[in-house]
């Protein structure tokens, strides 16, 4: 089983820094591409950040500048570090991870999701 555990959000004033990470643990036998998504009441979710495991990065146009997304692969984690804070932010924050693993020598690919954790940026 994997799990991927999220971590990092809170509530910021407009301007403010948050950084979000993403750990997963369990039966991995590698962890291709990473990504975060968001969320907001009564809207779709959101790809805002997506890395490969060859490192190449791609951010929604909106958080371009702003946002990071790096991963450390030693530690199986995903991170988001969100500067310059906006109230149009504000969301419930997914990470996501596509993943392999084995069943005896059968080879498994499955996207996995974290619990998602709340950013909320207002004055």
């Amino acid at each position: 089983q994997v799990q991927l555990v999220e971590s990092g959000g809170g509530s910021v004033q407009p301007g403010g820094s948050l950084r979000l990470s993403c750990a997963a643990s369990g039966s991995i036998a590698r962890i291709n591409d990473m990504g975060w998504y968001r969320q907001a009441p009564g809207k779709q979710r959101e790809l805002v950040a997506a890395i490969t495991s060859g490192a190449s990065t791609n951010y929604v146009e909106s958080v371009k500048g702003r946002f990071t997304i790096s991963r450390d692969n030693a530690k199986n984690t995903v991170y988001l570090q969100m500067n310059s804070l906006k109230p149009e932010d504000t969301a419930l924050y997914y990470c996501n991870a596509d993943i392999s693993y084995y069943i005896g020598r059968t080879y498994y690919t499955n996207a996995y999701w974290g619990q998602g954790t709340q950013v909320t940026v207002s004055s």
